[in-house]
């Protein structure tokens, strides 16, 4: 039989309203009783009604990681796991719930934001994977519902976000293929629709700009962040005889390898080939893939920890977040060539 409020009162000594200033952290009760309170619910295993304690604090307990992209995305991208491992390890450390909202189309979007937002179900809001202009963040700032992007917004201002660097990140790859001796340097970017597709694009031109001075739009081919793609983009790229390729994504870079076995070339003797995440898979495939390492988990841990800090001292000054990455040199890119 569960306790009730009245019950805890009396085993502790005080009256239920200390009690329920004690459980709502509200101020005016003295440490010792604090303490004496909390020790009772501790021995006690007493869960307070958090339903009602939302109406009285306003809040919830409870944070929202909105996924706007297709479930089967989120389980073969080794990505997202370790996005959501750090995520709730923040959520644990300040004893947060959270709820995970993984959406397949445009539809269930729009039926499912509204009510999220009117039912207060949430204190405040992760969003991964969004695309440019996606009605969500419009929809948050609309409802004065607190949020953190894990990316770069396209438009930064008033909106916290924590992001690696993507620019820096894509310009050390290529810049090391290039100081390799590489020329004909070619890219699978991520899709074009998203703020990390298009910094990871800008490194990559940015290097060639300033160490090479060619760009050769051939060479250029949209992915889409899956192995699939990668490797769809890889054919395209083949018939331009690229001597290095830059995936923004260590998943495209493994089926951009793929469709190198299959059309009979070696990496790196034919063409080299360097990834971005630094997967755990990147140092064990055939051959292991230089790439540029993000700290994903950590990615994620800020992300909660930004949340919460908006929740608890304001959502102003936006917080902006821009996470170091380093260079992860395998053998997928070889050794420097001789001209």
């Amino acid at each position: 039989m569960s306790l009730t409020l009245e019950q805890i009162a009396k085993l502790a000594g005080v009256s239920r309203s200390t009690v329920s200033r004690v459980i709502n952290d509200q101020p005016n009760v003295r440490q010792e009783v604090r303490e004496r309170v909390w020790r009772v619910i501790r021995e006690t295993g007493y869960q307070p009604n958090l339903a009602a304690r939302s109406l009285v604090t306003r809040r919830t307990g409870v944070i929202g990681l909105v996924i706007p992209r297709a479930v089967q995305s989120l389980f073969a991208d080794p990505f997202f796991p370790q996005l959501i491992q750090g995520i709730t390890q923040a959520c644990n450390t300040h004893d947060y719930m959270l709820a995970l909202f993984v959406l397949h189309t445009k539809e269930e979007e729009q039926k499912l934001y509204p009510r999220v937002m009117r039912a207060r179900l949430l204190d405040g809001a992760i969003v991964a994977a969004s695309e440019i202009g996606d009605p969500l963040v419009r929809h948050l700032i609309e409802n004065r519902l607190p949020f953190v992007l894990v990316g770069r917004p396209d438009d930064p201002t008033g909106i916290s976000f924590v992001q690696p660097d993507n620019v820096i990140g894509a310009y050390t790859a290529v810049s090391h293929l290039l100081r390799l001796g590489y020329r004909r340097i070619g890219t699978i970017t991520g899709p074009l629709n998203t703020t990390v597709g298009l910094d990871r694009r800008q490194g990559y031109l940015d290097a060639l700009r300033e160490r090479h001075g060619v760009i050769d739009e051939n060479l250029i081919v949209e992915g889409d962040f899956t192995e699939a793609g990668g490797h769809a983009a890889m054919l395209r790229l083949l018939p331009h005889r690229p001597e290095a390729v830059f995936a923004a994504s260590d998943i495209m870079a493994f089926g951009a390898l793929r469709a190198l076995r299959e059309a009979g070339l070696s990496v790196p003797d034919d063409v080299a080939v360097v990834g971005f995440d630094d997967l755990p898979a990147a140092a064990s495939c055939d051959p292991p893939l230089t790439t540029v390492r993000q700290p994903i988990r950590r990615t994620g841990t800020q992300a909660a920890e930004v949340l919460i800090d908006i929740l608890n001292n304001g959502p102003t000054p936006p917080r902006h977040i821009t996470l170091s990455v380093e260079l992860v040199i395998r053998s997928s890119c070889g050794v420097e060539r001789k001209r």
